[in-house]
């Protein structure tokens, strides 16, 4: 059965850094697209961002500068560097895959058939 454990959520203050993980229990072959979106209270979720196999990266516009996504070089995990917190980040962090690849839509969720439980990051100003 594929998994995907997101863990590294936490408390922090508002300009503070976390580092959320993702460990992905499956082997793909060829491309593939895996990401990270996120539910803040009382809103829809939203992409955060995603990375395919070769690499390639796309964020949502508002992360792009302060959050990281990458991949271990070994072993299947991901990585979201997150830095320049604010309160409006304070959410629940979702590690979701895409075993074709990057679709058309980015964030469009059923496009994603594999999710994680998720992990709260909760950021106070």
């Amino acid at each position: 059965q594929v998994q995907l454990v997101e863990s590294g959520g936490g408390s922090v203050e508002s300009g503070g850094s976390l580092r959320l993980s993702c460990v992905a229990s499956l082997r793909t072959r060829g491309n593939y697209c895996i990401g990270w979106f996120r539910q803040g209270p009382g809103k829809e979720r939203e992409g955060v961002a995603v990375v395919d196999a070769n690499g390639s990266t796309n964020y949502a516009e508002s992360v792009k500068g302060r959050f990281t996504i990458s991949k271990a070089r070994y072993g299947n995990t991901l990585y979201l560097q997150m830095s320049g917190l604010k309160a409006e980040d304070t959410a629940v962090y979702y590690c979701a895959v895409n075993v074709v690849g990057c679709p058309t839509w980015l964030w469009r969720e059923s496009d994603y058939a594999i999710w994680g439980q998720g992990t709260q990051v909760t950021v106070s100003s």
